[in-house]
């Protein structure tokens, strides 16, 4: 075994051992185990969420305005709110909150926790608060839109002419997950509303409440007894910090595991037949993108993006290295959810890229930065599209880093080239229509850092217009066509080279039953796992 690997493995093994028992061969009959990547982990403020891991943890701890529950991952069911009413004009909606749910310390939940969960997500103005801000929320006026009325009901007011069926979509988002408002607020430090508090812990009334999280080492979750659901079978689950996957699959195989994330194809293939494994597939609403930032003065040049494009064998990539867990998929609305475009008109194809550079003046090429998470298959695919780019002269080096050390650079806007993943934030093609192609303000200062057009610095008012017009339609049929056509347009002269589309193959000991994982990053279920 190669010594990497073996120190991963054992300090994956130490951690474990002092996270449960010592000298176990198996995990407890009441624990799941994940071994995986959890680098990425910067915050669990709900309000601040925006990474994969935390993303699939908040969306257990806390229960949401609405939710996608795991029976049936295709409909949107209320969550804290058992009902709600859209008014006549489709600009305020009305929740009715459910009755007799607590929070993990015991507080009842109520309409007044559900106005400071969305007044707070706007007031920190953190990257995921844009999802509620685009409905005309602000911190000035969103006390006046989101309002208690009484000991049952919330109404939140939108300014824009959005669709109600979108505006619904949005509260089953992580910033829709609804806090414990007495309890943030008794840890409030200078006015924070308890953002410096809830950023290493949680407040919620979901399945599981929050333990401990030891940075690239665990995080524990322990069982609510008194979840809406019931209690989940599990009392504690368990994600281990194992980055390597060659460990991964050593623990997985031996039993020190439960679940194992992030196998590559050839590991998923050595394993499959083990008597004791089973493999899951999953068709996952992530996709993988290729962004140049527009305000550098090469990657600015539309003709030079489109060379790039030309410039990655998609296909050599999901039939070689990825065979299995990635396909190619080339629009920014996974394939497989409502108004998807599969259309797919790049393939590699040197001669046309050379020409495009040659026309765009840069026919000698040139020198670039090219950023990637330290995770697989990252720095696989980085590798792979270097190769390619540079048979026609585009020199580029590789910066791979971790991402908690890579989101904040991207937010920043201090980018050349970025490989790297994206998953929407609620299923509504507007979640990604919204972060590819909507750019209402293309200043530094606006700071829109969860909006991918303004990060690479792209701006165009047509595409607003579009955008904006696809978000109010009404009529399903014209608004299906409206996110087509935006796929579409951003697919032939956006900043990016969209490229893949996940197929999570994920190992699982064969007596974990019921693990379940939807097509969007935060909807994996623990209360759902039995042994």
């Amino acid at each position: 075994m190669h010594r990497a690997v073996k120190r991963g493995l054992a300090a994956a093994v130490a951690t474990w051992a002092l996270a449960a028992m010592p000298g176990l061969a198996a995990t407890p009959a009441n624990t799941l185990v994940v071994a995986r990547d959890i680098s990425d982990i910067i915050t669990f403020d709900p309000a601040e969420v925006f990474e994969i891991t935390t993303g699939e943890l908040i969306a257990n701890v806390y229960d949401r305005i609405m939710m996608i529950e795991p029976d049936n991952l295709g409909e949107l069911v209320g969550g804290v709110a058992e009902s709600y009413e859209v008014s006549e004009d489709g600009k305020s909606i009305t929740f009715r909150i459910r009755e007799s749910l607590t929070f993990h310390s015991g507080n009842p939940v109520r309409p007044e926790d559900v106005e400071f969960s969305l007044e707070r997500v706007v007031k920190l103005r953190k990257t995921p608060s844009f999802i509620v801000t685009q409905f005309g929320w602000n911190a000035d006026n969103v006390d006046d839109l989101v309002e208690t009325l009484d000991g049952r009901h919330v109404r939140i007011t939108i300014l824009e002419d959005f669709s109600p069926v979108l505006v619904l979509n949005t509260m089953s988002a992580g910033i829709a997950s609804v806090v414990d408002r007495e309890l943030v607020l008794s840890h409030e430090v200078d006015g924070d509303l308890g953002y410096g508090w809830l950023k290493s812990t949680s407040a919620g009334s979901g399945a599981f409440r929050l333990k401990s999280w030891t940075a690239n080492e665990s995080v524990v979750v322990e069982a609510f007894a008194g979840y809406r659901h019931g209690e989940p079978a599990m009392k504690r689950v368990i994600l281990q910090h194992v980055p390597e996957p060659a460990a991964q699959r050593l623990l997985v195989e031996k039993g020190d595991v439960d679940v194992a994330i992030d196998l590559t194809p050839d590991q998923i293939k050595g394993i499959a037949g083990h008597p004791d494994v089973e493999i899951d597939g999953n068709l996952k609403a992530l996709v993988i993108y290729l962004a140049a930032n527009a305000a550098h003065p090469i990657l600015g040049k539309p003709k030079v993006v489109e060379a790039i494009r030309h410039a990655i064998d998609y296909q050599g990539m999901a039939d070689s290295f990825l065979e299995g867990q990635y396909m190619v998929h080339q629009s920014f609305w996974p394939s497989g959810l409502w108004a998807s475009h599969s259309g797919t008109p790049f393939s590699l194809d040197l001669d046309r890229a050379r020409a495009l550079l040659e026309e765009a003046g840069h026919g000698e090429g040139f020198d670039i930065r090219f950023d990637a998470l330290t995770t697989a298959p990252f720095p696989e695919i980085a590798r792979a599209i270097r190769s390619t780019l540079s048979r026609v002269g585009i020199r580029a080096e590789i910066v791979t880093q971790e991402g908690k050390t890579l989101w904040p650079h991207y937010r920043a806007r201090k980018h050349d080239l970025i490989l790297a993943p994206w998953s929407p934030d609620y299923l509504d093609p507007h979640a990604n229509a919204d972060a590819f192609a909507h750019n209402p303000d293309n200043s530094d200062e606006a700071k829109l850092t969860g909006v991918l057009a303004w990060r690479n610095s792209w701006m165009r008012e047509d595409l607003n217009a579009m955008v904006a017009a696809a978000r109010n339609e009404l009529d399903a049929g014209k608004r299906e066509e409206a996110y087509i056509e935006l796929q579409e347009l951003v697919q032939r002269e956006g900043p990016y080279a969209i490229m893949l589309q996940q197929h999570e193959q994920i190992a699982r000991r064969a007596n974990v039953r019921n693990y379940v994982s939807g097509p969007s990053f935060d909807l994996v279920f623990y209360r759902m796992v039995t042994k």
